[in-house]
């Protein structure tokens, strides 16, 4: 003979409470004391039952399950941000369905096709990506909440970024006040929206400062390790800076070893500030000062946004922006001016 089908019926049996009771307790959807909702997990767990995810879906016309479109969560950063995300999801109740689509747009497309086919209940997107017919399918979905993170594109959804002008601000005016005057900027790609802001930042330092654009020595580069590496031997070859700001931690990690094979000492030679503040950077060797971007906290508030949103029907904020912070370390070292 076979296995006897545990039901709703049994659970109820075992806990000594209504049908009722029981439903309300694996939904959700009404309040039950911790004492009477301790009893039917206890009842489930002894007689191993297992209510279908199907089905409560269906009940309820939810999933519990919230969608992240992310360009790569192997870098360090976007590694902290899902962190950050599936954190509080897990703490919610919620599932997360994590795609690494690159900032490849077919792959994007694919991938969103799929997590609407699981009828996710809300959407994250964190990519660099800029196409056009990308975000005219995000806009499209108006009837799905949606959080973008660090994206300057105009969405019908909650945008979540650190801001990044003050970010880059905040940086190069470290470097100035430090008796910088020959700075050297690694930068991200042309484009790249928090890339450009960070540019912007910093101009708004240097002109302030009274420093000609045509003195400041700027590469563009990938926001990599080898991206940095290379961009840091271009900028080298253009002439020896007093101090660099790398924009973002990654790339500074390149740089560092650009300058040990130039024979540069770092700072005595030459200082170098970088962005994020991902864990490595207090571990290099010198330690890297950095700005601070709240990376675990950008995921984790776009859960909580979502998840508020999902369960007590708030109206998601049209934009969230956390404030940069500048960590001083050990890579650069004042000058006093001549």
């Amino acid at each position: 003979m076979g296995r006897k089908s545990i039901s709703i019926k049994d659970v109820a049996l075992e806990a000594g409470v209504s049908v009722s009771t029981v439903s309300h307790v694996m939904n959700g959807t009404r309040f039950v004391k911790p004492e009477t909702r301790g009893r039917v997990n206890a009842a489930m767990g002894n007689l191993g039952y297992h209510p279908s995810s199907l089905a409560r879906a269906l009940k309820m016309n939810r999933t519990m399950t919230i969608g992240m479109l992310v360009t790569n969560s192997t870098n360090p950063f976007f590694a902290e941000v899902v962190h950050g995300l599936e954190d509080k999801c897990f703490q919610g109740g919620y599932s997360l369905i994590l795609c690494n689509a690159g900032d490849n747009t077919e792959r994007q497309r694919t991938y969103l096709k799929t997590l609407l086919m699981k009828r996710i209940d809300a959407l994250v997107v964190m990519t660099a990506n800029t196409d056009p017919e990308f975000y005219q399918e995000l806009r499209a979905l108006d009837d799905l909440p949606m959080v973008v993170l660090d994206s300057d594109a105009e969405m019908d959804a909650c945008v979540v970024g650190d801001d990044s002008v003050l970010g880059g601000r905040l940086a190069a005016q470290f470097l100035l006040d430090s008796g910088f005057r020959r700075i050297g900027f690694l930068t991200g790609p042309v484009g790249h929206p928090r890339s450009r802001d960070r540019w912007k930042g910093c101009h708004q330092a240097v002109s302030e400062a009274g420093i000609a654009l045509d003195s400041v020595l700027k590469v563009t580069g990938e926001l990599t390790i080898s991206g940095g590496y290379t961009a840091m031997q271009e900028l080298l070859e253009l002439g020896r800076p007093e101090a660099i700001f790398a924009f973002n931690d990654l790339m500074a990690m390149g740089a560092y070893r650009a300058a040990a094979e130039a024979g540069l000492a770092i700072p005595d030679d030459l200082s170098i500030i970088g962005y994020d503040d991902l864990e490595i950077a207090s571990y290099l060797i010198p330690a890297l000062t950095t700005i601070h971007q709240p990376s675990y906290g950008l995921g984790a508030r776009a859960a909580e946004i979502l998840i508020e949103h999902l369960e007590k029907k708030t109206k998601l904020p049209a934009t969230l922006t956390l404030e940069p912070q500048l960590v001083v370390r050990d890579s650069v070292v004042g000058r006093q001016e001549e």
